[in-house]
């Protein structure tokens, strides 16, 4: 995993590599697209495919021009195309400075499996930030990336439009507080952390 931090408020973009094929996946392109773009082709990368955990201007406003630049296609879940097309729910006017709608070529399921780049890759929905927000759990690998819904120590903001708390609490403790204690967590801002840590020490449970 390379990280990259994107953006006015550092958001973590990242390359998962198969080592093997020289394959990635991109999660959460925010911004800087020349940037990722360089930084895949200095490293000889070959890129797979998008992967966004959710529709803020944060995470998705790179991800068309990197998608179209490489000829891949742009994932995120089903439930979040509304935040993705409205600048008020995906911030990008209030925060971003410039009002924008992004897009999304495939859309997921709950629990549905992805075979992309070599990797096996579970959907977990993880609605609470937004509604449509997942995350992206690497079985075999054992990590998971999961966007703004949980963080070191932290979850995620629930008082942008459409948020809630409950449900991102709820989402959390079913999806993500049940995967492996050894699970290593990638999460869209600040540093990484794993399951086990959360478990003790995240405040929120």
């Amino acid at each position: 995993v390379n990280q990259y931090q994107v953006g006015p408020v550092c958001t973590n973009c990242y390359f998962a590599i198969n080592t093997e094929t020289k394959e990635v996946l991109l999660i959460d392109p925010g911004d800087g697209a020349e940037y990722l773009i360089e930084m895949v082709e200095k490293e000889s990368l070959k890129p797979v495919a998008v992967l966004l955990t959710h529709g803020h201007f944060d995470h998705a406003t790179a991800a068309e021009e990197v998608a179209k630049h490489f000829g891949i296609s742009v994932y995120a879940h089903e439930k979040e195309k509304e935040t993705l097309l409205d600048p008020r729910l995906n911030l990008s006017g209030s925060m971003g400075g410039k009002s924008l709608v992004y897009h999304a070529d495939c859309f997921v399921k709950d629990e549905e499996m992805l075979d992309l780049a070599g990797f096996s890759i579970r959907v977990l929905y993880t609605p609470g930030h937004t509604v449509g927000g997942c995350c992206y759990y690497f079985i075999k690998e054992n990590v998971v990336f999961s966007g703004d819904s949980l963080f070191c120590g932290s979850i995620g903001r629930t008082d942008f439009p459409k948020g809630s708390m409950s449900d991102l609490v709820r989402s959390v403790k079913d999806k993500l507080l049940v995967l492996p204690d050894y699970v290593k967590v990638y999460p869209g801002h600040d540093m990484e952390t794993t399951i086990e840590q959360e478990k003790t020490y995240n405040p929120y449970f």
